[in-house]
């Protein structure tokens, strides 16, 4: 937790009490937990307000220990995963993910895979989002053609299989180093770009979308 903005050293170990659901929250054992640059940008400075003392973290997995009176979709024992922060909001909870246990609105997790460990589903939430909504807010549709600049990283790596296998896309072009080439290929890349040996200016094909999940842009 941390109780001013800073650097990393603002980041000290405490004990809280175990939160309490409300009527449409669960209570979760927290499994696994995942960082995501958003993270560190809360601490860093004033992007959103925060209620100190704040505990960061919003992707998490765990085990259902608890839940409200009108919950409906789960029970004691279930096992689920998902971003706990509401970004539709303009209020982020106190307690994060990077805790033994928490509290989180139903509608905000879903039922983990029994195919999908719990570290696993703990990476996918916000990197997910993210990369849904890129191609929601560029209106991509089937049979377009995408070019992703960073294939290998978290959110480009699930750009590539949305592309493929939800958005039907015609041809997925992505980039990335030397040493990931065959991991971007294997995630359904039509083309692999690597950026150590291709410039940018030299490739002549058109794309319909330019994924670009990199940027040069501090964008808080």
């Amino acid at each position: 937790m941390y109780e001013e903005y800073g650097p990393k050293e603002v980041l000290k170990l405490e004990d809280f009490p175990i939160p309490c659901p409300q009527h449409d929250q669960l209570l979760v054992q927290v499994k696994a937990a995942a960082l995501n640059p958003i993270d560190f940008k809360f601490r860093q400075r004033p992007v959103v307000p925060l209620d100190f003392p704040f505990v960061p973290g919003c992707d998490m997995a765990g085990i259902v220990v608890g839940k409200g009176d009108s919950v409906s979709r789960f029970d004691i024992g279930d096992e689920v995963y998902g971003n706990i922060q509401n970004f539709t909001t303009d209020k982020i909870k106190q307690l994060g993910t990077l805790a033994e246990f928490i509290v989180v609105e139903e509608e905000l997790v879903a039922r983990k895979p029994k195919n999908v460990s719990f570290e696993e589903a703990a990476s996918l939430p916000v990197a997910f989002q993210t990369a849904i909504e890129g191609f929601k807010t560029a209106g991509f549709k089937k049979g377009q053609s995408v070019f992703i600049v960073g294939g290998a990283g978290g959110v480009g790596s699930l750009v590539i299989q949305l592309a493929k296998q939800f958005y039907g896309a015609s041809f997925v072009t992505a980039t990335t180093s030397t040493t990931k080439v065959e991991f971007v290929k294997s995630l359904g890349a039509d083309k692999v770009v690597d950026y150590t040996k291709t410039r940018y200016e030299d490739i002549k094909e058109k794309y319909d979308l330019v994924y670009d999940t990199i940027g040069n842009f501090f964008f808080f």
